[in-house]
């Protein structure tokens, strides 16, 4: 079985389906063994439809493209089947399939769905729809498997809403649980520890001394992701949200904020430190702005460095970050810290905001937290409170083997 073509572009390269119905690729098409089913053009102009409502979140636009991309093509490849076919036993038997995808479909490293040549976008045949890390088998884990479901059921359920099928065949589906383990107590948040932070932050220090043109702007990045907690999406120009520099606020008592609008298209106030407050300053500076906002300033928050206007890639962001991330798991090896390094090459984007959640929530008031974070409840807030397991586990140390 042939490796897959990509389905869906990024966001920005997406073109709206309803105004220019999709295309399957004729690279898609030549790479199959067998012709694919005669309704894979609706398949694909449905799945469209559906991922470009959520443009106006592109964290769910990219977490629902991935899910609907594995569905399709295992839809086509393998089972044969198009969107009108499937049943409860065909969503089992793709279950099945992703727990142990062929080896051919597995990649080891991040690379983008398309490239641009001689003004094209062609699929990047590095593109493989299943990752793992370097030299580690494949596994799927609790987490990818309920999305999988949910994504699938949100399709589903678009599908029946616009009269394309009569019924969700995932809600059919009676006993998930052989699928999805239940389980007791909480989540461990994926964060970095203090050693990792302390590295990370300060190779962005020393990035920003070295090439200031380009890294004074990654280490603002850094300190609003860790310091404010804010979303990958938060950074950047989506129709729903243009962060600016007057989205930093003074109160009438001196205290400055931070407005953003995040999950849900919920607004929020977020309390911005004097940390992060010299942080501004020393970044707006370095663009040769006024030290702090003027009220309604509209200058982009984060600058693309060639051009005008605001980054709109949560791509871009997320590369930012990855080389200081990459910087300082160099810096770590170089060290001796290989543990460390190892993890913190496991670490995305989202864990800087866990981490900040991870350490504030130590000290401040986890409610003050909460509204800080964006958390629909205190119990999401309360997930990073890590006081009882750690006195748990204190409990158990001395815990002998041979009495």
């Amino acid at each position: 079985m042939k490796s897959p073509h990509p389905l869906f572009d990024t966001l920005e390269s997406m073109p709206n389906p309803w105004r220019e119905p999709p295309v399957l690729s004729p690279e898609l098409l030549a790479s199959c063994k067998k012709p694919l089913p005669e309704s894979a053009a609706d398949d694909f102009r449905f799945a469209s439809e559906f991922l470009y409502s959520y443009r106006g979140s592109p964290d769910t636009f990219t977490a629902y493209r991935r899910e609907l991309e594995h569905f399709l093509q295992w839809m086509w490849l393998v089972a044969g089947l198009s969107l009108p076919e499937i049943q409860r036993e065909h969503l089992e038997s793709y279950v099945e399939f992703s727990r142990q995808p062929p080896d051919n479909w597995i990649g080891q490293k991040q690379v983008p769905r398309f490239l641009d040549r001689q003004g094209q976008r062609v699929a990047n045949p590095d593109w493989r729809p299943y990752q793992t890390a370097a030299d580690q088998p494949y596994s799927l884990s609790q987490s990818a498997l309920q999305a999988k479901f949910s994504v699938l059921s949100s399709f589903f359920n678009y599908l029946v809403q616009e009269s394309r099928l009569k019924a969700n065949p995932v809600a059919r589906i009676r006993q998930k649980g052989k699928f999805l383990r239940k389980r007791q107590g909480q989540d461990k948040i994926r964060r970095l520890s203090q050693i990792q932070w302390d590295v990370v932050i300060e190779c962005a220090e020393e990035m920003a001394q070295q090439e200031p043109e380009v890294h004074e702007r990654t280490l603002f990045v850094m300190s609003a992701l860790f310091a404010m907690y804010l979303r990958v999406s938060e950074l950047v120009e989506t129709e729903r949200w243009i962060p600016q520099m007057g989205h930093f606020q003074r109160d009438l008592e001196g205290n400055w904020w931070f407005l953003t609008v995040g999950k849900g298209n919920k607004e929020r106030e977020v309390s911005v430190s004097d940390d992060m407050l010299r942080a501004l300053r020393r970044y707006r500076e370095s663009r040769g702005l006024s030290s702090l906002p003027l009220p309604g300033e509209s200058t982009p928050l984060i600058h693309k460095t060639r051009g005008k206007g605001g980054i709109t890639s949560t791509r871009q962001i997320r590369g930012i970050v990855q080389k200081c991330f990459d910087r300082a798991e160099a810096k770590l090896r170089e060290e001796g810290s290989v543990e460390e390094a190892e993890r913190l090459a496991e670490a995305t984007v989202h864990w800087l905001r866990h981490t900040g959640i991870s350490e504030d929530v130590k000290y401040r008031p986890r409610e003050h937290v909460r509204d800080d974070a964006g958390h629909g409840s205190s119990a999401i807030t309360d997930r990073y409170i890590d006081v009882e397991r750690a006195e748990r586990h204190a409990s158990a140390r001395h815990k002998r083997v041979k009495p």
